[in-house]
């Protein structure tokens, strides 16, 4: 007596051509719709944030306040390195493909309530600003700046972490989502920094750097679905990948704009004699010694008018006579000095010539300034009137100023 034998099943897959089945094995994400719907669930639930995303979006908050504050670059790079696995940005790509409105929104909700958790901690460290003395805020100017670079770096973060989020089922791609906080988390926190600490310019910049980012971050994602092979599933998947393109596009042109009205350091459009400041000053300056802050004493004052008679000429006339006096005032000659200051390589530009004045500027040290002839009330601070690149005027302690020499114009 003989045992019936068993017989696999013979493979759909045996009857497509030897190059298909190639292509399909190497395929990360299955081409059956059962299985696929399989990967999608999986997907939404490895991106949906836990508690330990915003644990570790405050800890990423209060290191960058502090790095901001004592403008330390090691306390900046921690604060990147100590940055959650970005799964909302994700989310949101992925509720774009499956056209899932809601999960669209629920994930963005995540991503606001994490951002707004590091721009509130931002916030606190610019509040401290007016406790220290004044010092130069160089990693606050360099997070507000957008260069083409920064958004590469967001872009390919985005496409790896997305990639690697749907091949590596059991890891969470740590290394390429930095890119992403990097590009996301640092504007805004230095958005909060510059919106407390009343330091011109932070505020919107990294808003709207923040908006660059993230817009060119989710577009980015959504094309890696959609390229792995994860079509949209509804018209509206389509129809919001058609809008994160606009307004991705809108806001490179946004940005471009020469009316644009941010400040130099991220306006690419400004023009050469706009003021292009690498760090950003604030706080109350220190009232010492003359000796100490001066390194020079500013030269002569500034000539207001001159005043040329014409001596008398005769006429042709049998009885002479004389010609009026003729008065000629010309524009007085522009006198510029430079900032210099041996403490906190920089200066505040003020409104009015005392230290409760409000802040109009921040200037670092070898900035061609303009003097003007106002003459301030007495005080025991020696104050001068001057006007800075931009066209603002305002007043600055007069010691911290260095003569310089203009080359006159042919």
């Amino acid at each position: 007596m003989s045992l019936p034998t068993i017989e696999p099943l013979p493979d759909e897959n045996d009857n497509l051509p030897p190059a298909r089945r190639r292509r399909q094995r190497r395929m990360i994400v299955p081409p059956e719709a059962s299985e696929q719907a399989e990967l999608l669930s999986e997907l939404a639930y490895r991106t949906v944030p836990s508690f330990d995303f915003y644990l570790f979006s405050l800890l990423t908050g209060l290191t960058l306040g502090a790095g901001l504050l004592f403008d330390s670059p090691a306390l900046v790079i921690l604060a990147v390195l100590l940055a959650p696995f970005m799964a909302p940005i994700v989310g949101i790509s992925l509720g774009t493909i499956t056209g899932s409105m809601r999960f669209v929104l629920q994930s963005l909700g995540s991503l606001g309530t994490g951002s707004l958790i590091v721009f509130l901690s931002g916030a606190l460290a610019g509040w401290a600003v007016q406790l220290l003395p004044a010092q130069v805020f160089q990693q606050a100017a360099y997070h507000t700046h957008f260069t083409w670079l920064d958004l590469l770096v967001v872009v390919v973060g985005s496409g790896l972490t997305t990639y690697l989020t749907v091949q590596s089922k059991n890891q969470r791609p740590l290394v390429a989502s930095v890119a992403i906080a990097y590009g996301i988390y640092l504007p805004v926190g230095v958005a909060g920094f510059g919106l407390s600490s009343g330091i011109d310019g932070l505020w919107p910049a990294g808003l709207v750097l923040f908006f660059v980012h993230l817009v060119w971050s989710v577009l980015t994602g959504a094309l890696v679905f959609y390229f792995l092979g994860l079509r949209p599933l509804k018209t509206s998947g389509y129809l919001l990948g058609a809008v994160y393109a606009a307004l991705g596009i809108a806001s490179i042109l946004f940005i471009y704009q020469p009316e644009y009205a941010l400040p130099a350091s991220i306006n690419p459009a400004a023009g050469a004699n706009a003021l292009t400041p690498v760090g950003i000053t604030a706080g109350k300056e220190t009232q010492q010694p003359e000796a100490v802050l001066s390194p020079s004493p500013l030269a002569a004052t500034v000539t207001s008018t001159i005043t040329q008679t014409l001596q008398p000429s005769p006429t042709r006339s049998p009885v002479p006579s004389q010609t009026p006096t003729l008065t000629i005032t010309p524009v007085p000659t522009p006198f510029f000095a430079t900032v210099s200051a041996e403490s906190g390589n920089g200066a505040l530009i003020r409104e009015d010539p005392n230290f409760d004045a409000p802040v109009i500027q921040s200037l670092l040290n070898g900035t061609l300034v303009e003097i003007l002839a106002d003459i301030p009330s007495p005080s025991e601070t020696n104050w001068v009137h001057v006007r800075i690149p931009n066209g603002k005027e305002g007043w600055m302690v007069r010691d911290l100023l260095r003569t310089a020499t203009v080359e006159p114009t042919p």
